[in-house]
């Protein structure tokens, strides 16, 4: 189920607020508004899928646990890869089981240390040469991974795939985020470390370019002191593979033209993967594919069975004329 949190109606609209355990409250609103304006896009573009996104999230049941904390129960969502709902529940189950992962790599490894890799391509312009780029980025990547120098202190890694979109000249910019776990002798000497200029190397010599890509290196610190280099590392991985403003813009052609590009250039791609002592572990703790997850139970340490039918219960449906989630439904205390 999803992270402890409270659930309530203003008592005069009725509308469904979602707020979480430090008070937060859960974008529900905005992110089904964004899958609306998504599926006005693909109903243009009379793609047949419009229709299964439209319905996504449109009625949102919970339940209460034994400490009476509501939480998401059931709930149908699409699983496209633009769509703003499913995006923002994947990016909170990669968050919930990398940081598991990382934690469980720390245990057994307490002497690791972590870096952060960016990888980059020069951009491209169409839906045909986003997906090639994509592929080619994959098999580099797998590639460089295998080099004797980047394997020899390598305890394992997880990747994110991202693709952002240049405002400017409407082309596209994919890069891998990449979360890599070494042993403390890289940091040594030479004959273990590998410099910013080296990385670069690597990387045009695994993609076959022939000019030198942008690629940042950095160890991984603390972003402030309220979050442990473990969670500062995984935020960067667990960010969404596209952001739903790059093609929610003014301007309807570009929109269309940027839906489009980015469909054909996402579909059936992995974004997301893990290797190494990372893979192995998400393998032992049973974790679920991200790319093919259940999305309502985003934290999986919580079992559903914990919930019995007699349980107290809400549901919010979303109302198409208000464009809110109202509580039409009641059941239980």
């Amino acid at each position: 189920m999803c992270d402890n949190h409270s659930i309530y109606s203003d008592e005069k609209s009725r509308v469904l607020v979602d707020k979480t355990k430090s008070g937060k409250e859960r974008p529900w609103r905005e992110k089904k508004l964004s899958n609306i304006k998504y599926h006005e896009l693909l109903h243009i573009m009379e793609i047949k899928k419009s229709e299964r996104v439209k319905e996504c999230g449109t009625v949102l049941h919970f339940k209460a646990d034994e400490d009476k904390k509501l939480k998401l129960y059931q709930a149908w969502f699409c699983k496209s890869r633009l769509c703003s709902l499913c995006n923002w529940r994947k990016a909170m189950k990669h968050g919930y089981q990398s940081k598991k992962i990382v934690s469980e790599v720390i245990k057994r490894k307490p002497k690791s240390r972590w870096l952060f890799l960016t990888l980059t391509v020069k951009n491209v312009y169409d839906g045909e040469d986003l997906a090639e780029s994509l592929s080619a980025m994959s098999e580099g990547f797998r590639r460089m991974m295998a080099y004797k120098k980047v394997k020899k202190n390598l305890i394992g890694f997880m990747r994110a795939t991202e693709v952002t979109v240049n405002q400017t000249d409407n082309s596209y910019n994919q890069h891998m985020h990449v979360l890599l776990c070494v042993e403390s002798t890289y940091f040594y000497n030479t004959e273990n470390y590998i410099n910013q200029k080296q990385w670069t190397k690597y990387w045009r010599r695994a993609m076959k370019l022939d000019y030198d890509p942008h690629v940042k290196v950095q160890i991984v610190r603390p972003k402030n002191k309220y979050k442990s280099d473990v969670e500062s590392a995984v935020d960067e991985t667990a960010k969404y593979p596209v952001k739903d403003t790059d093609y929610m813009t003014n301007d309807i052609d570009k929109n269309l033209k940027r839906v489009a590009d980015l469909e054909q250039g996402l579909r059936h791609k992995r974004l997301i993967s893990y290797g190494g002592l990372l893979k192995k572990i998400h393998a032992e703790l049973k974790l679920e594919d991200i790319e093919e997850s259940d999305l309502v139970n985003v934290n999986e340490d919580e079992d559903e069975d914990e919930l019995s039918e007699e349980a107290y219960s809400i549901i919010a449906v979303w109302n198409w004329n208000r464009k809110n989630y109202f509580i039409e439904q009641k059941k239980g205390l």
